[in-house]
């Protein structure tokens, strides 16, 4: 099958999906073929989406009785459709998954398959064909729950000819009474400082996670999740939430950011409107993605920076906010569907998707492939880490996670206070 006829049903199961809020499953099914394996993903960046079906196509030609069908979904639409279709007779073999408390309560359901005895066998071959962080950070109750696929780090992400037009330099950045200074300046010069996605709600998450690392260390968040000590109404917590409220009042985000979803986000970025974003480490491509003409900033027009560190607070700027993902496998997948994804992530195709600026790899070996300088700095920030913290609304799981994200909302949109935002958490936490 050509690669045009495969990706003809993507493209039109994308467009529908946009239109409609669906997406069916795609990739036309071979007459022939014995077992049907089915991959539930998120994806917009078109060269992403290529490389998966170029993956498929070339596992499918070397194994005539599979047939790979791909069904790609929005960030949000995925998130909303998962919990019924793994209930559902259509659930998918495998399926992304951000790990922490969500990828944990999920396993608990009975819903995955357990994937320890598998990736144990033959001396733990293919276990120890990761990074040990990877497999490590995806086992619960020494249970391994989920493939590794890659690691990502939090941090921003600016617009060079904006600080330069402001008389901002990044490398001055490296408190967080620098990062407000910063703001205000760029303010001064006319310019929107942060591309906000308030609509989505979870990417100003970040914010106040990363303050809550900053002021109170791994000790403080760790004791919160785990409902001892005072819990989430820690005084380093509160205080997260109070530099939180302080950056809302400068009124840093754009018109109408509250309304804003994460793809028009990065497309403000990407389309210059707004001086920086705290994102992912996959930027330069998704801004790219969602731009106004496809193209976005140039590689060479974006810089990069950590979280600044914030006086006085027990956390080092070496602690990391990021993800940790993998593939989890629903409990009636085939054996095909495991063997697929021990090629899907092996250091080959690691490596491959590593070249494009898709990830930084979790397979051994695969790093030496990452050529955009960009992703280079996230890998090189994960490997220097002192303690890399999953999202805090995945790590904390669905009913909590919510409550982190409706808070960071309101706390910077001056809606609550940062001492009723911590309640609110530790309330959400003590009712699980």
């Amino acid at each position: 099958m050509t690669l045009e006829r495969r990706l003809a049903p993507l493209r039109a199961a994308r467009l529908s999906a946009l239109a409609a809020g669906m997406a069916l499953f795609v990739g036309a099914s071979q007459a022939s073929a014995e077992t049907v394996v089915k991959w539930l993903h998120l994806e917009t960046v078109p060269a992403h989406l290529k490389m998966w079906e170029d993956i498929a196509a070339k596992y499918e030609s070397e194994h005539s009785g599979v047939d790979i069908q791909l069904q790609f979904l929005e960030n949000e639409a995925f998130k909303a459709k998962l919990p019924t279709l793994l209930q559902s007779d259509d659930a998918p073999h495998f399926f992304y998954s951000w790990g922490g408390g969500v990828l944990k309560q999920q396993a608990e359901t009975g819903a995955l398959m357990d994937l320890t005895e598998a990736m144990q066998a033959d001396g733990r071959a293919w276990e120890k064909s990761y990074n040990p962080a990877a497999v490590k950070g995806l086992t619960f109750d020494g249970r391994i729950s989920a493939v590794p696929f890659k690691m990502g780090t939090i941090s921003f992400f600016y617009n060079k000819e904006l600080f330069q037009k402001a008389g901002v330099k990044a490398e001055d950045i490296k408190t967080w009474a620098d990062f407000l200074k910063a703001v205000e300046t760029l303010k001064g010069a006319g310019i929107t400082p942060i591309a906000g996605g308030g609509g989505d709600k979870w990417p100003l998450h970040f914010y106040l996670s990363y303050l809550v690392m900053r002021n109170g260390g791994q000790s403080v968040f760790e004791n919160a999740k785990n409902n001892e000590g005072e819990g989430f109404l820690d005084p380093a917590i509160i205080k997260a939430g109070e530099q939180l409220a302080e950056l809302g009042k400068l009124e840093p985000f754009q018109g109408g950011y509250l309304g804003a979803t994460w793809p028009q986000t990065l497309g403000l970025f990407g389309d210059g409107k707004a001086a920086m974003i705290l994102s992912f480490e996959h930027t330069e491509a998704t801004q790219r993605a969602n731009s106004g003409d496809g193209k976005g900033l140039a590689l060479e027009n974006i810089g990069r920076f950590p979280f600044p560190a914030v006086e006085g607070g027990a956390g080092a700027i070496s602690d990391t906010l990021g993800g940790l993902n993998g593939w989890a496998v629903t409990k009636n997948a085939p054996p095909e569907a495991l063997d697929f994804l021990r090629y899907l992530t092996n250091a080959e195709n690691e490596r491959l998707m590593a070249s494009i600026g898709m990830i930084v790899p979790v397979a051994l070996g695969a790093e030496d492939g990452i050529a955009n300088p960009l992703l280079r700095a996230a890998a090189d920030q994960l490997a220097a880490s002192t303690w890399h913290q999953n999202y805090f609304d995945q790590d904390l799981g669905p009913s909590v996670g919510r409550v982190v994200n409706d808070v960071s909302v309101e706390i910077v949109s001056g809606q609550m206070s940062a001492e009723e935002g911590a309640r609110m958490i530790q309330d959400a936490r003590e009712l699980e």
